[in-house]
């Protein structure tokens, strides 16, 4: 675990986990399981749990850990698991629907109840600004109550953000949101004491701005954001996928939704160049993950990537369901950069 910036990503094996000394324990921030279910050492960690299979991998979870150059400080409030330092905030929200079907469209309200949760939280702990959301729900796709549940988590979504007094629009954070077989809507995120720089894609409609064909309420997040804290810039591009404009492009072709989707990351790539306060990003330095609906089109997605991307970039290939159901895949990303004075 380096220390050369004050928050790292890295990838590390069961094995290497438990191997971990108390000390470094401590200066982990949280844990992305997927594949699995987390081991029970992980004790007062926010471990979010995405139940999806890994593709590509032989059998297993993959852990993908946060973790900070300093000590940091573990809390439990309203439901969120939580781990806090001095400059960055990474918590963990699990809500199962069932605890709101007396009324309609409990996903709707699951997802504005726990926003407002991460909402009180990060005032209460001084770390106001929302940097980074990861959603997973089950059955993204499919319509219950007369509405898809994608739409019925960005109504709730959006709600959420109105009600605590953030902007809908603009200074929003990076996010993505995917579709599991099952599980609990799980929600992690990161936060901080500065405001992230919102990126957006000048080969697509804002996400903000989306027009009503695509739901009452527009999803809400920005295209990439970068984050800063002292000495470092993270980038995060979100959930990209094979759009331009509004319109999904190439219906039922992989290769061609693959490749429109990298062509947007580098888009992103561009304009995120335009605001960087540090050198220039490329995309053979990006962590990527992959999220690919049919997994018999993992090798096609694959060869398309690493042609574009590079054969020594980390990606991870994951099976999961797209926001939109013509949509087969997605690719969301992140870099890190060191700065001088900031």
């Amino acid at each position: 675990m380096t220390e050369a910036m004050p928050v790292a990503h890295s990838q590390l094996s069961l094995p290497q986990l438990a191997g971990l000394s108390a000390a470094q324990r401590q200066r982990l921030l949280g844990v992305t399981c997927i594949g699995g279910p987390a081991e029970a050492w992980h004790g007062e960690l926010p471990v979010q749990n995405v139940a999806a299979p890994l593709l590509g991998r032989s059998a297993g979870a993959l852990n993908e850990i946060w973790y900070s150059a300093e000590s940091c400080r573990s809390g439990e409030s309203a439901g969120i698991r939580f781990r806090v330092d001095d400059n960055v905030l990474y918590g963990v929200i699990d809500v199962e629907e069932s605890a709101y079907r007396g009324g309609p469209l409990p996903l709707q309200q699951a997802a504005e109840d726990a926003y407002r949760r991460i909402f009180a939280l990060l005032d209460r702990e001084s770390c106001p600004y929302l940097w980074r959301a990861w959603n997973y729900l089950a059955d993204i796709n499919v319509e219950r109550d007369g509405l898809e549940r994608y739409r019925q988590f960005n109504i709730g979504r959006h709600d959420a953000f109105v009600v605590s007094g953030r902007l809908a629009q603009g200074k929003v954070p990076a996010a993505c949101a995917l579709g599991t077989p099952r599980g609990p809507l799980t929600i992690a995120f990161m936060a901080g004491r500065t405001p992230p720089t919102p990126i957006e894609n000048p080969r697509q409609v804002s996400a903000y701005h989306y027009p009503s064909q695509y739901g009452p309420r527009s999803p809400t997040f920005s295209r990439a954001a970068f984050a800063h804290l002292p000495g470092q810039e993270l980038l995060f591009i979100s959930g990209t996928a094979s759009i331009v404009g509004h319109r999904t492009m190439h219906v039922g072709d992989i290769a061609g939704q693959t490749r429109e989707t990298l062509a947007n990351v580098a888009a992103l790539l561009e304009s995120a160049n335009g605001l960087t306060r540090s050198t220039p990003y490329a995309m053979s330095e990006l962590s990527l993950r992959a999220y690919i609906r049919h997994a018999e089109d993992y090798p096609s997605v694959q060869a398309i990537v690493e042609a574009q991307v590079g054969t020594d970039a980390p990606v991870v290939y994951v099976q999961a369901d797209i926001c939109r159901h013509d949509l087969l895949v997605e690719i969301e990303a992140m870099a890190s950069h060191t700065l001088g004075n900031c």
